[in-house]
C-alpha cells in the first residue's frame, strides 16, 4: 500500500436524528469521501454494508438508531482547502439573517453572493455559514437562488426540517413571492405565464433555459405593481420551481427582467444601465409556509436599498 493511500477499519455508525430518513448510499457517499460511489454500489450489493446486521439495498431510508456497518474502503486523500470567510463577509450574513431556531436560518441573501460554491465560484453561503457555525454538524440548503437574485434563502440545521420543507415544495405547500422590475409597459393588473422550460446547454458550454414544448411543465402569476415610463415593477410568485422560471417567463411574455445578462436584449440592457441600475432587479421578497409545529410562518426581506433607490430615478 502506498504512503499516499490510507485503508480505515470497520466503523459501526449509530443513525443519528439528523440522519433519520437519508438513503443509505447518500450516507454512505457522505461518511466515504473521496470513494467512488460505484464502489460504495458494490459494497451494498456484496453485503459488506450491513444495518441492523442485514443485508438491504441502496435506497433504504435510513430510522434514526439504526446501526450501519461501514467496510474499510481505500481512499485518496483530497487535498481541500476551505474558502477564507472573511470578516466583513461574515458581518454582512449575520447582519442578513431574518429568522433562525433550532432548525431553520431565514437568511436574506445578498445579490452577487452564489449560493454555494462551485462552476468557478469558491465560495457561496452555505460553505460561508458552515465555517461561521463549525459546532453546526448539519447545515443544508432548503431550496436555491440565482448569484445575482437577492432576497429569503433558507437553510436547514436539521435533515428533519429539510425533508419536511422539500416535501412542501414538491406539494405546493410553500409560497414564494419575489419582486421584478421589466422591460416595457406590461398592462394588465394580472398574468398567468404557463409555458414548459427545458435546460439547454450552448456550444460556449454556457447553460441556458427556454420555453420548450418539451420542457417542464412550469407556471408563473404575475401581478402589476407599478407601471413607469419604459418599465412594470411586477409581482411574481412561481407555482413551479424550475431553474430560471421568472427570468424565462418574462422572456416570453415580451418583458425581460432588467439587469439580466442572460435573457435581456443588449438595447434594453443599455435603457437600464444609462439610469444606473448595475445588478438583476429580482429579489425574493417573502416566504409563506408552516412550521413543524403547523404553525403558519411568514417572512419578508425588504427591497435592497440599490433597487429602491434605482426606482426612484424612474
Amino acid at each position: 500500500m502506498s504512503s499516499t493511500d490510507k485503508r480505515p477499519s470497520v466503523a459501526m455508525v449509530t443513525v443519528t436524528e439528523d440522519q433519520h430518513g437519508q438513503r443509505l448510499d447518500n450516507f454512505l457517499v457522505s461518511r466515504l469521501k473521496g470513494v467512488p460511489k460505484s464502489a460504495i454500489y458494490r459494497m451494498i450489493r456484496k453485503g459488506e454494508v450491513r444495518v441492523n446486521k442485514g443485508r438491504t439495498k441502496p435506497e433504504y431510508k435510513l430510522n434514526q438508531g439504526d446501526l450501519v456497518r461501514v467496510p474499510p474502503a481505500r481512499t485518496k486523500p483530497v487535498a481541500e482547502v476551505a474558502p477564507f470567510v472573511g470578516d466583513s463577509l461574515k458581518s454582512q450574513l449575520e447582519a442578513a439573517i431574518l429568522y433562525e431556531d433550532d432548525g431553520l436560518i431565514v437568511i436574506n441573501k445578498p445579490s452577487g453572493l452564489a449560493v454555494h460554491g462551485g462552476s468557478g465560484v469558491s465560495l457561496g453561503v452555505i460553505e460561508a455559514l458552515r465555517q461561521m457555525r463549525p459546532a453546526q454538524r448539519f447545515l443544508e440548503l432548503v431550496h436555491r437562488l440565482d448569484r445575482d437574485t437577492s432576497g429569503c434563502l433558507m437553510v436547514a440545521k436539521k435533515r428533519s426540517v429539510l425533508k419536511k420543507l422539500h416535501d412542501d415544495l414538491r406539494q405546493g405547500n410553500m409560497q414564494k413571492t419575489y419582486l421584478a422590475l421589466l422591460w416595457g409597459r406590461w398592462n394588465g393588473l394580472e398574468h398567468r405565464i404557463e409555458a414548459p422550460l427545458r435546460k439547454f446547454q450552448l456550444a460556449s458550454g454556457e447553460r441556458i433555459v427556454r420555453v420548450s414544448a418539451d420542457g417542464k411543465p412550469s407556471l408563473t402569476l404575475f401581478r402589476q405593481l407599478e407601471l413607469y415610463s419604459n418599465a412594470t415593477l411586477v409581482e411574481a410568485k412561481p407555482v413551479t420551481g424550475r431553474t430560471h422560471q421568472i427570468r424565462v417567463h418574462a422572456q416570453f411574455a415580451g418583458h425581460p427582467i432588467a439587469g439580466d445578462d442572460k435573457y435581456l436584449h443588449r438595447e434594453q440592457a443599455g435603457y437600464f444601465e444609462e439610469k444606473g441600475l448595475k445588478r438583476l432587479f429580482l429579489h425574493a421578497a417573502g416566504l409563506e409556509l408552516e412550521d413543524a409545529a403547523g404553525q403558519k410562518r411568514v417572512f419578508n426581506a425588504p427591497l435592497p436599498e440599490e433597487l429602491n433607490s434605482f426606482l426612484s430615478r424612474l
